[in-house]
């Protein structure tokens, strides 16, 4: 077993971090359903994360730290896959928005610019937008 087997990359623990806040906002409402059941199946093979990773998150995601990335359209991409998930039920409660935008600010953005940023997404995502839609539409004035 090689010294990188042990401790993992650097780049697999901030996607289990990530991975750990996706759960945690599928979860707040209650039981994870199948729709979001499947959102976090193609979020975990996205983030390159094992099954049995999945199971150990899905049992204590408050154990994963969040570490944010280095650049804005990183931070973008994982905000909106957590808006994935959110709205894969095609609703947002107020815990989830509430927790949304607590994880915002963890990625690194100010409290004005997540809220700026939520609300636009909010308004974006009534329908299904590819990441690159969601992106270009969003940092339109």
């Amino acid at each position: 077993m090689s010294f990188s087997d042990l401790f993992g990359s650097g780049e697999h623990t901030k996607n289990l971090g990530h991975f750990a806040a996706i759960v945690n906002l599928a979860a707040v409402d209650g039981e994870i359903n199948d729709e979001e059941k499947a959102v976090l199946e193609r979020l975990a093979r996205k983030l390159d994360i094992h099954e049995s990773e999945v199971a150990q998150v899905i049992e204590n995601p408050t154990k994963y730290p969040i570490t944010p990335p280095h650049t804005t359209e990183r931070r973008l991409e994982r905000l909106y896959d957590l808006l994935t998930i959110i709205f894969a039920d095609h609703d947002m409660d107020e815990q989830e928005e509430f927790l949304l935008k607590r994880y915002a600010v963890g990625l690194g953005f100010s409290s004005e610019t997540s809220k700026q940023i939520i609300e636009r997404s909010i308004k974006i995502l009534g329908g299904r937008l590819s990441f690159d839609d969601y992106q270009y539409l969003l940092d339109r004035k």
